[in-house]
């Protein structure tokens, strides 16, 4: 696939105005549920968002490493997602950066402002020590950073390592989508090469008859 600099353009304006509003929409959404539970269930939320940006992580990674040749091998054998996967590797930059930049990042900055206020609820609690409070935010800070890392660091070595049966998993989770829910990510050029063939054609007649 040739680089195209105009593409490239539309799809950073795209995925920047989608960012933005995914951001908004996951921040207010965490907050608002945030404020009406105990600090023990905003922990456990934390957690989900951290998962979630791991997960997230760990298949635009496998996107980027896997090949596309053994998909085509399962393709001509009609293994379900196959050609979904196909599809996958073959836009794997936008399928990357959606999954570790938009998805994973925003889960990163929702789970650090999410962080904070368990913090601050935790600490709403307590005896009116500054240093007791300055230790729980360092140390629940200090958590969850080491948290999204080390998740993070597991994810990659994972999602190189099996890349072809992540990007076939993720591949399969479309196929169900598209049959069972009518939801189509990927759209398919074959009528538009038969369409040029046919102009082709067309052409290629007119040609023999001025010919003759």
């Amino acid at each position: 696939m040739k680089f195209s600099f105009k593409h490239s353009i539309k799809w950073s304006l795209f995925i920047s105005v989608v960012t933005f509003i995914l951001a908004c929409v996951f921040t207010v959404a965490s907050t608002t549920v945030m404020e009406g539970f105990p600090w023990g269930v905003g922990m456990l939320i934390v957690i989900f968002l951290i998962c979630n940006g791991i997960f997230f992580d760990i298949m635009g990674l496998a996107a980027a490493a896997a090949s596309e040749t053994p998909f085509h091998a399962m393709a001509s054998e009609k293994v379900k997602g196959s050609r979904h996967a196909i599809y996958i590797v073959r836009n794997a930059d936008r399928f990357s950066n959606f999954c570790n930049d938009v998805i994973g990042d925003i889960s990163g900055v929702i789970s650090g402002a999410a962080s904070a206020l368990v913090v601050f609820k935790l600490m709403s609690g307590m005896s009116d020590n500054e240093t007791l409070r300055t230790v729980v935010s360092v140390v629940f800070t200090a958590i969850v950073s080491a948290l999204t890392v080390g998740g993070k660091a597991m994810g990659k070595s994972f999602a190189i390592h099996y890349s072809t049966d992540i990007v076939l998993f993720i591949g399969k989770l479309f196929y169900m989508m598209e049959h069972r829910l009518g939801i189509k990510w990927f759209t398919s050029k074959k009528k538009h090469k038969q369409h040029n063939g046919k102009r082709g054609n067309k052409r290629a007649a007119r040609t023999n008859q001025s010919a003759g």
